[in-house]
């Protein structure tokens, strides 16, 4: 079973070093060297399959990571945007299950997860994905559509009879549009946050 633990970003330098944006809160296990990932591009022309990982350094706040296969700044930036899955580690067997009709126009807030903190937007959709689902909300400063990892790291609270879910994005994850966020959407079905998302979406 795969989750999704990073996106690539831009390339670093030009020894085949990227960039990546985080959807694990686990980095220094899944990006230990040797560690196989696969790949889901962003674009047909895009490199698929699996890589190995190199190494891993933080350079500041950004987590930079070298693949063994992608040798220079040519290869790394054939990889912008591209998907990152590893095996599962755990699995939680009594996580809960939402349907996208039961998550719609609950509000999105930041915070506590009493969900005292304030609202930043709603929910107007879930993505049911082949590995992951996303959830789809629209920003109330700017009515910005953007869409989260439904992820229990970055999604911990979900209450229909308060009307509300809490999210703890990582930093600039809100600034991704939709269409940065995710590839095409698969077909609908129970979903259910997660330490990491599983494919099947349970």
């Amino acid at each position: 079973m795969l989750v999704q633990v990073a996106r690539i970003g831009k390339p670093h330098g030009i020894r085949g070093e990227v960039t990546v944006q985080l959807f694990t809160d686990a980095p220094e296990e899944r990006f230990a060297p040797g560690a196989r990932l696969r790949l889901e591009p962003s674009s047909p022309l895009a490199p698929q399959g699996t890589v190995t990982v190199r190494g891993a350094r933080w350079n500041k706040a950004v987590l930079v990571v070298a693949l063994e296969e992608v040798p220079d700044r040519n290869g790394a930036e054939s990889l912008r945007g591209t998907l990152l899955f590893a095996e599962a580690q755990d699995e939680d067997p009594e996580a809960e299950e939402w349907y996208e009709h039961e998550l719609v126009d609950l509000e999105v807030r930041t915070g506590p997860e009493d969900g005292s903190g304030p609202r930043i937007g709603v929910v107007t959709g879930l993505r049911t994905m082949p590995v992951q689902d996303l959830l789809e909300i629209t920003l109330d400063e700017d009515g910005r559509e953007a869409a989260l990892p439904f992820v229990e790291e970055i999604v911990p609270v979900v209450d229909p009879e308060g009307g509300f879910v809490v999210v703890t994005p990582p930093p600039g994850l809100l600034e991704l549009g939709l269409e940065d966020s995710a590839p095409e959407p698969g077909a609908p079905g129970p979903v259910g946050p997660e330490h990491d998302a599983p494919e099947d979406g349970r």
